[in-house]
């Protein structure tokens, strides 16, 4: 019997084994090195380079060969995987020095340093503290710093071993040095606590204090005798980690850096480019205001660079700030209704008077680095379903390096670019690399999906143009039958489902071929089209991103005359799922059954600098509009199944309790499916196979279909 798509789906990581990804060029661009499984069922992430010139790819680390397994993770690698949503095992990060000849890795609490130039090399341990945690080498290759019990380190690579404390809590559980804090790590993309100088005699360090964070306690209701874990958890409008940075030199001098740290609570960016001083980004607790400042590294003091201000909020761009070697910074700014590169002078950001080097349109989303004196970045245009790839060079102009339409990143250095793609036509990641005149590829060994190819229709839905895919059953034929409808959004800030790359939609595609009709909106909130699209959700999570949903799916049945809007649910997880819970409690005379995974049901109940960005730091009529209750629910009540994990730190199963409390007391009939031992990830195979057929099961019962 052949394997099922849930099967397959959820051994594989939703596809996700064997696809290259992590890559890192050398500065030369001789060689690049990136992570990739063995094959598209191998779970174990391993150390790959690729000779450029060549054309020969080697594996240099399998944690299998080095003897190590991943039973014992330590507590803080677990967090930081959550936080990033990693689910594969083996090496799933790894550091280089400044020539990328030397590569630094953790396995299970140890670190591992291998030599990228050698074909003979085979990685060897580091003798350091366990569990060591983050391992990065010095620029220059020779040293390595880490992280244990929340004391900075740093031990040899080469020569007689040694090991020497630079920054040392003293015994207090509260404080840490060299790693990022919850709120850095799950909603800034800042997984990192530390940044060596460029000339490797000197380190950036945050520290971090969560004595006046609240405590939290996540029980294993399986497991009664269970001691519960304890979670430093900064809900809205309760106190944060306190955060600061000092510059540390290995001789052991510190100086701390000039932050006015109650006005700038946040420390969002930090980078140190050789030639400079370190950058530092902060911002405000509204995230109204933010500043990029200069700190000089031997007195620690902070100069102004640029300070912008909004009167909702500031969005953090990856890639930036970064020097290019004219001497010139790059960072973005919102006008137009665009977000548009600068590459300026520190006096001409200071100033405001540098002019943006991208066109009104054209919404710059990440700066994917710079290289000499050219800065990479992906953008989207007119479509914001594409994500293309572009170069902006002060002597050339603008250059659009990826072809076709479809959702591109990449990397360059020296004279070499690679670019990374999934579009419509293919399934998966196609990896090019060009390198002067020759052209290569990184393979990837996905699986291929047991599943007919998807074939989204993408339209622009409503006055708004909301954009909208919609998936048919491939046995469909027009006007044969009348097709029930599944709703199948995230629909929130920070995430796009409509995108032009064929392998975000092969589990829709699956649920089309059960004999649904798919439809995926991204409304207002969601990014790639522009600054006042995303700040359209202001004040309000809940009446904008709803109201486009229901444009989404009207628009989707008048161009498609077979999709029966008398049975329609909706489903989803995370936002997804407390959009999906809001679609049956609010608009039960739209949506007629639901399916809500892990839903954030009272914002109160979320950390502070995602839900204090969109609805304010007063916990006050934004949070009462916009929180899921019983209390407003309209008839007829609808079919509505709450799922969660009872270990996640992210979004509390308290969540789902309260609600499902509510419910039950205003007799609103409901199910609730707890998962034992899973987190906001819900990875675990079983679990990510049997909730796809239960899902399945539920949403026919309760639309009534055969």
């Amino acid at each position: 019997m052949s394997e099922s798509f849930p099967r397959q789906q959820a051994r594989t990581k939703r596809f996700t084994l064997g696809v290259p990804r992590s890559f890192r060029i050398s500065p030369d661009g001789s060689r690049i090195v990136f992570l990739r499984t063995s094959t598209g069922a191998d779970p174990v992430s391993c150390l790959w380079t690729l000779d450029v010139a060549a054309g020969h790819e080697r594996l240099v680390a399998d944690p299998r060969a080095v003897g190590v397994n991943e039973d014992n993770l330590p507590p803080q690698e677990k967090a930081r995987r959550e936080r990033v949503r990693e689910a594969h095992g083996g090496i799933v990060t790894y550091a280089t020095d400044r020539a990328a000849r030397i590569a630094v890795f953790p396995l299970s609490g140890r670190v591992y340093a291998v030599d990228l130039t050698s074909p003979d090399a085979e990685p060897a341990e580091v003798t350091t503290h366990t569990p060591a945690l983050d391992p990065r080498p010095a620029p220059d290759g020779r040293t390595v710093a880490y992280v244990c019990g929340g004391v900075l380190r740093v031990t040899g690579l080469s020569g007689k071993s040694w090991d020497r404390i630079l920054a040392d809590p003293g015994g207090d559980k509260n404080l840490s040095f060299g790693l990022a804090e919850f709120i850095a790590g799950e909603e800034m993309g800042r997984t990192r606590g530390y940044w060596w100088s460029p000339e490797g005699d000197a380190l950036l360090v945050e520290r971090v204090d969560i004595t006046g964070v609240q405590r939290w306690y996540i029980a294993d209701p399986a497991n009664p005798g269970s001691v519960p874990a304890e979670v430093a958890y900064p809900s809205a409008g309760t106190p944060n980690a306190s955060t600061s940075l000092l510059i540390i030199r290995l001789n052991g001098r510190q100086v701390a850096v000039d932050i006015d740290h109650t006005a700038f609570p946040y420390i969002t960016t930090a980078r140190w480019q050789q030639g400079h001083d370190p950058l530092v980004v902060v911002q405000s607790r509204d995230q109204r205001v933010l500043r990029l400042l200069s700190v000089d590294q031997l007195t620690g003091k902070t100069e102004l660079i640029r300070e912008d201000t909004d009167q909702d909020w500031l969005e953090i761009v990856p890639g930036v700030p970064a020097w290019i070697s004219t001497g010139q910074l790059v960072w973005v700014q919102d006008s137009d209704d665009t977000r548009r590169l600068l590459v300026a002078s520190a006096a001409e950001l200071r100033e405001h008077s540098a002019e943006p080097v991208t066109p009104p349109g054209l919404q710059v989303r990440e700066v994917a680095g710079v290289s000499g004196d050219s800065v990479l970045f992906t953008a989207s245009s007119l479509e914001p379903a594409e994500i293309d790839l572009w170069c902006y060079h002060p002597a050339e102009g603008l250059t659009k390096l990826s072809q076709g339409s479809g959702v591109h990143a990449g990397s360059r250095s020296g004279t070499t670019t690679l670019i990374a793609s999934r579009t419509l036509d293919h399934d998966g990641l196609a990896v090019q690399v060009r390198a002067g005149n020759d052209t290569l590829t990184i393979a990837s060994f996905a699986e291929k999906p047991a599943l007919p190819v998807p074939a989204p229709v993408l339209l622009a839905a409503g006055q708004r143009g909301v954009r909208t895919a919609v998936l048919l059953p491939s046995w469909h034929k027009p006007g044969e039958r009348r097709l029930p409808v599944l709703v199948d959004p995230y629909g929130g800030p920070h995430s796009q489902r409509v995108l032009a790359a064929r392998g975000l939609y092969l589990e829709p595609q699956w649920f089309a071929e059960q004999g649904f009709a798919v439809v995926i909106t991204d409304g207002r909130g969601t990014p790639g089209r522009g600054p006042q699209w995303e700040r359209a959700v202001a004040g309000d999570l809940a009446g904008p991103v709803l109201e486009d949903q229901i444009d989404g799916l009207y628009t989707a049945a008048a161009t498609f005359p077979d999709l029966d809007t008398e049975r329609v649910a909706i489903r989803g997880w995370s936002f997804g799922g407390y959009l999906s819970a809001l679609a049956v409690l609010r608009r039960p005379d739209v949506f007629h059954a639901a399916v809500a995974g892990a839903p954030v049901t009272d914002w109160r109940l979320y950390d502070t600098y995602y839900t204090e960005r969109y609805l304010g730091t007063e916990l006050g009529e934004n949070y009462e509009r916009t929180a899921l209750s019983a209390q407003e629910a309209a008839l007829p009540h609808r079919p509505l199944l709450l799922i969660h994990g009872l270990a996640d730190d992210n979004v509390v199963v308290a969540h789902t309790l309260r609600l499902s409390s509510a419910l039950l007391a205003a007799g609103y009939p409901h199910q609730v499916l707890p998962l034992t031992g899973i987190t906001h990830m819900a990875s675990s195979e079983t679990v990510a196979e049997n909730m796809l057929n239960l899902q399945l099961d539920f949403l026919r019962r309760s639309l009534n279909l055969s």
